[in-house]
């Protein structure tokens, strides 16, 4: 195990996951890392297992009530006009 690479792909990890702004050679570099190293192989495959447990659990509804008391303390009650539900406006 070579620690410097394990904290290489822990840096990269989120883009592999992701599998959106992971180059070709990244992917390469860390499917080689995950071959030779089980412990960076046990982080990723309970990372993917965590991803596919949350995905798959219904997402929480925000209280339109909570939304527009942070869009207001955000200074975005402008955006909040452009973008509120025909049926709130």
């Amino acid at each position: 195990m070579d620690k410097v690479q394990c904290e290489r792909l822990l840096e990269a990890l989120s883009d592999y996951l992701d599998g959106e702004n992971a180059s070709p050679e990244l992917c390469a570099e860390i499917e080689r890392q995950l071959a030779e190293c089980t412990d960076c192989r046990i982080v990723v495959d309970t990372l993917r297992k965590i991803i596919a447990l949350y995905r798959s659990l219904p997402q929480p509804g925000f209280p339109e009530a909570a939304r527009l008391r942070l869009y207001r303390a955000l200074d975005l009650e402008a955006f909040l006009a452009d973008k509120r539900p025909p049926e709130a406006q």
